[in-house]
């Protein structure tokens, strides 16, 4: 306290008598008694911060932020987010108080501090909202001004916790929607704001970042294809006045054609002629693929497997590059072609082995074909051995509700055709013994009796 005595008599003999805070006449410390007070609290506040003692800390802190709020810098308001947030936890009858101190010091910081080259206003409005969010978690109010405030955070240029804005973004925007604050055309909107937001900063990724973007391009997705906004009625009403100016917008197509292709809008006509335009001018694996499923519709199975094998080829995801897979297995499956479509769906497993489609259909491909496999009528049933295996195999990966129940219905349906006990006995076969399919299926199982 002495050397606080002394540092403020210097003051007082350095600036006019007149007393005048920071806050009104722009100076960092302000003059003359306000600028002693200024630094007493200073000191005061700063030494309860080093000892965690934020109950002590938060008055002469208070005063500074009142009275001088250039003091310190950035650091004033990152020092006070800490104190609020520690005396919110412990205290529940002066939560509201907390809470709006809380945004105030997120306000006035971008008053003082928004053009701060590492966190700008842009930065501390994402800030302010995912802790509106924290606090006041499902109060339609805060939920409306949090989702203006973190659709405003995406638009800066600064990428620091871009990826935890756009995830609550996402998240808030279904809840607005089931709400139905939001439209289902601005859910859409929102989406392809935030997903542009990740896709700008996955190509600045380094090691340090590339999971946590990864985990919210993900977050990101699977809110909104469970939002119910997703529909390709709304896609179509919103996108398809626009196809002809963006006809040669690869940008514009590619949003729109990806967006429709994870919608599951593939017999959608904005569908067609977004891939038709992007293959004219560049071609990518989702233009390649709305072609094949454009083929397919026209009964042209030649044309589609050539397109979906340049889809594959094209692809760099490896869940689209899996569904390209299934897809065009499921084209040669059509054409009875069973070896070609046992490959392209093994190839499906491999690029998403936690995905139980490829399974399915792979089973449906040995039940298919088993009867054109072998001489003895026993050798045309094992192949309903390996289906069997399949159907399993699909329900050990994937805990879909839908996968399992398929899955489960297909296990019944074929196990019926397994041989009996006595044919197995007559041919000299030991249930539970291993056997392998012949023929396309060449697959190693197990012997089994209906």
């Amino acid at each position: 306290m002495k050397k606080i005595a002394l540092m403020a008599a210097a003051l007082v003999c350095a600036f006019s008598a007149s007393a005048q805070k920071g806050v009104e006449d722009g100076s960092k410390w302000g003059h003359g008694a306000d600028s002693v007070r200024c630094l007493e609290n200073y000191v005061l506040y700063g030494d309860a911060v080093k000892m965690k003692n934020y109950a002590d800390a938060y008055g002469p802190w208070q005063i500074l932020f009142a009275e001088c709020p250039k003091v310190k810098g950035t650091t004033l308001y990152s020092d006070g987010i800490k104190i609020v947030k520690a005396l919110y936890a412990k205290d529940a009858a002066k939560r509201p108080e907390y809470y709006d101190m809380l945004l105030k010091i997120y306000d006035q910081r971008m008053q003082y501090f928004g053009n701060n080259k590492n966190y700008p206003t842009s930065y501390l409005k994402g800030m302010k909202a995912l802790d509106m969010l924290q606090y006041k978690d499902g109060k339609l109010d805060v939920m409306k001004e949090a989702a203006i405030l973190l659709g405003e955070a995406l638009e800066g240029k600064v990428e620091s916790n871009k990826n935890a804005f756009a995830a609550k973004y996402m998240e808030v925007s279904a809840k607005l929607f089931q709400e139905t604050v939001y439209t289902a055309e601005q859910v859409v909107e929102n989406y392809l704001k935030a997903s542009g937001a990740i896709a700008a900063m996955e190509k600045n990724a380094n090691e340090k970042n590339a999971d946590k973007i990864a985990e919210a391009k993900g977050t990101v997705e699977s809110i909104f294809a469970q939002s119910g906004a997703a529909d390709c009625e709304t896609i179509s009403k919103i996108f398809g006045p626009q196809l002809n100016d963006n006809r040669e917008n690869v940008d514009w197509l590619n949003r729109v054609n990806k967006l429709l292709s994870k919608g599951d809008c593939t017999e959608d006509e904005l569908y067609y002629a977004t891939s038709e335009c992007l293959h004219k001018i560049e071609p990518a694996a989702s233009s390649a693929r709305g072609l094949a499923r454009m083929y397919i519709k026209q009964n042209d199975s030649e044309k589609a497997i050539a397109y979906y094998n340049e889809a594959i080829n094209l692809e760099t995801e490896d869940d689209l590059k899996a569904r390209y897979y299934n897809e065009l297995a499921a084209v040669h499956f059509s054409t009875q072609s069973f070896g070609a479509a046992k490959a392209a769906a093994k190839n499906a497993a491999k690029t998403n082995p936690d995905w139980g489609e490829p399974y399915l259909l792979l089973g449906k491909i040995y039940a298919a074909g088993a009867r054109g496999i072998g001489e003895k009528d026993y050798e045309k049933k094992a192949g309903y051995w390996a289906a069997v295996d399949q159907f399993q195999k699909a329900k050990s990966v994937d805990s879909s509700e839908k996968v399992q129940s398929e899955a489960n219905d297909l296990i019944r349906q074929y196990s019926q055709y397994f041989p009996s006990k006595e044919e197995l006995f007559f041919e000299g076969i030991q249930p539970g013994t291993t056997y392998t399919v012949g023929g396309f299926i060449q697959e190693t199982t197990r012997v089994r009796n209906k």
